[in-house]
């Protein structure tokens, strides 16, 4: 029995990392301290406490500690576990890593341009990350139109060029019409370009089409031209009047009652070369200081992009320990600044504006869906949560079905949930969602507090009638009013309206039908992969599981060896029983029984 107040005097005085637990032993939150002693006592003290810390503390059964040598050692481990585990009072990034690169191959010969979401250690550059995915590929295909490089995945030399070579978009040299340092020469260019150093290729530039022009080489001359005119385009989108830094990240914070954003200006060389902005719910009651401190640790520990300095409005607890890090990670000084006026403080002002607004912007659109979803079903208060169903078998095998659940307008996959179909034995798609439904408002009403949460506002049946008169079926057993309509697909199985029972169809504008779409996309999903899980488990269980001497770890060791149920069914006696534990009167026996 873990006793809160007698491990709190074990605690050592000493650096390190604490994990909080619940007593299911889920990691609530970690955390590091200067000295571990004081910094965890500080959360069972009567002191005053935002109401985060009280329901977190509320729920702490145990905790544990990691002792490390300096505070340094401990924001690295902090960051580490975090990260692997995602505890839920911390503040989380919760889409890292999923925003593209740009990536150079510089090792080979002739690199190749490509957008990857995978950084790997293999000697290549990387620019980004790029919060807009189509901004990425948009600047990949600025790159091929102005600059003559190859565009094939894998380079080899060829016995003829390609069609790009003809069309003038590669100088082709899997051929070898072009030398690897006139090669080189532009994808120092092109490398200069993604760092914002625009003002040295133009001058490089200028020089090289004053020559060409005296060699009366005028047509590489203007085509160089047109090159410099749309390099100049794109510097002047990205220049910050005013900014005399020239490597610097500015983050910018803006909170209400609701939500809290985090706005990230990426400067080089005085010109503002992309942004990104994260939502965090549930922090609104921290101080702007932690949330800033966890924003950073977790943002930059998943890019290598670290600037000189980072800017932001106030200064956080840990700063020295975060920049001996930072410095640590990328071999140079990095500083953390609070300027207090002039230039730099307007524009931490600026990302702050923007941070406010695009939250703004955010929770507007969410409001709007909201308000038509209210006015259009005709309900009598905001659909706060709506869910859905779909119902997913083939020829009434392994009958399961799916729910997704859309929040204040938007979709929370980590809500969605699966039911087998427990009480219909054959195809009855009507039968099988009276009985999910039944079963999942019982969840609800019987524990309110547990996995499935509050019950919905609103219910959409992945189908038409007779989905909705089943759902209602089912809702009527418990005396509940909640709403039911349906999503139905035209021809091209694409979402084309709601209904109700009477099959009147609901008009709804572009962006709700589009929010509608991916939701009925989502539930099939759902639907759709966990039968299909429950298939091939069946299949495997089915043909191994039930031959006399195959127990689990003989299993396994089968389908470790040869991948697959189909593999061993064409695989030879002798080979079956080369595996751990099979002999060869065993692989006779696996042999015939699956081939029979």
């Amino acid at each position: 029995m873990f006793n809160i107040k007698e491990e709190l005097k074990k605690l050592p005085e000493k650096p390190g990392v604490y994990i909080m637990r619940d007593k299911d032993d889920n990691i609530l939150y970690v955390g590091k301290a200067v000295v571990l002693k004081n910094r965890v006592r500080q959360y069972f003290m009567k002191t005053n406490k935002t109401n985060r810390i009280l329901k977190m503390v509320s729920l702490i059964d145990h905790f544990e500690y990691i002792v490390t040598d300096s505070e340094a050692e401990a924001l690295i481990l902090e960051c580490n576990l975090i990260k692997q585990n995602r505890p839920k009072f911390n503040v989380l990034l919760k889409d890292d890593k999923t925003y593209p690169y740009i990536k150079i191959d510089v090792k080979s010969d002739y690199p190749g341009i490509i957008t990857t979401r995978k950084i790997l250690n293999d000697g290549a550059k990387y620019f980004g990350p790029y919060a807009n995915p189509g901004s990425a590929k948009e600047m990949v295909n600025f790159i091929r139109e102005k600059f003559k490089i190859r565009q094939c995945r894998n380079f080899k030399f060829n016995d003829r060029a390609c069609l790009n070579y003809h069309i003038k978009r590669c100088p082709a040299p899997c051929m070898g019409y072009i030398t690897k340092e006139e090669y080189k020469k532009q994808i120092d260019e092109i490398i200069m370009l993604l760092e914002g150093k625009t003002d040295k290729i133009i001058k490089r530039m200028e020089q090289e089409i004053k020559v060409l022009a005296d060699k009366q080489e005028y047509e590489k001359a203007a085509e160089l031209r047109d090159r410099k005119i749309a390099i100049e385009r794109i510097s002047q989108k990205q220049k910050v009047s005013n900014i005399s830094e020239n490597d610097i990240d500015v983050i910018g914070l803006y909170k209400n009652e609701l939500s809290v954003c985090v706005e990230i200006f990426f400067v080089r060389n005085s010109k503002m070369v992309g942004r990104e902005h994260y939502f965090f719910n549930e922090l609104k009651d921290l101080e702007n200081k932690e949330i800033l401190s966890g924003f950073i640790k977790q943002y930059y520990m998943n890019t290598d992009s670290i600037p000189h300095k980072i800017m932001l409005r106030e200064k956080i607890d840990d700063e020295e320990v975060v920049e001996e890090w930072l410095g640590k990670k990328v071999g140079r000084k990095v500083e953390l600044k609070t300027p207090q006026k002039g230039e730099k403080l307007k524009f931490v002002e600026m990302a702050e504006n923007n941070a406010k607004i695009t939250l703004k912007n955010k929770q507007k659109d969410k409001t709007e869906i909201l308000s038509e979803l209210k006015e259009k079903l005709n309900l009598d208060k905001y659909p706060e949560r709506i869910e859905c169903f779909d119902i997913s078998n083939i020829s009434g095998t392994n009958m399961v079905a799916g729910m997704c659940v859309m929040e204040n307008g938007v979709i929370k996959k980590n809500l969605s949930r699966r039911f087998k179909i427990k009480t219909v034995y054959s195809q009855d798609d009507v039968r099988c969602t009276e009985e999910v439904i039944t079963r999942r408002l019982k969840h609800s009403i019987d524990e309110p507090s547990k996995a499935f949460g509050r019950l919905p506002d609103v219910i959409f049946a992945d189908g038409g009638i007779t989905q909705i008169r089943a759902i209602k079926r089912a809702v009527k057993k418990y005396n509940l009013d909640i709403p039911v309509f349906g999503m139905v697909k035209n021809d091209k199985h694409r979402t084309r309206a709601l209904i109700k029972e009477n099959r009147e169809e609901i008009e709804v504008s572009e962006n709700l039908l589009n929010l509608i779409t991916m939701f009925q996309d989502e539930v099939h999903k759902v639907a759709i992969e966990y039968h299909k899980k429950l298939r091939d488990k069946e299949m495997t269980k089915s043909k191994l599981d039930d031959i006399e001497g195959i127990g689990e770890k003989k299993r396994q060791e089968l389908l470790k060896h040869f991948g697959s149920v189909k593999k061993i069914q064409e695989a030879e006696i002798e080979e079956i029983a080369k595996v751990k534990g099979i002999n060869e009167k065993l692989a006779e026996k696996i042999k015939n029984t699956l081939n029979n």
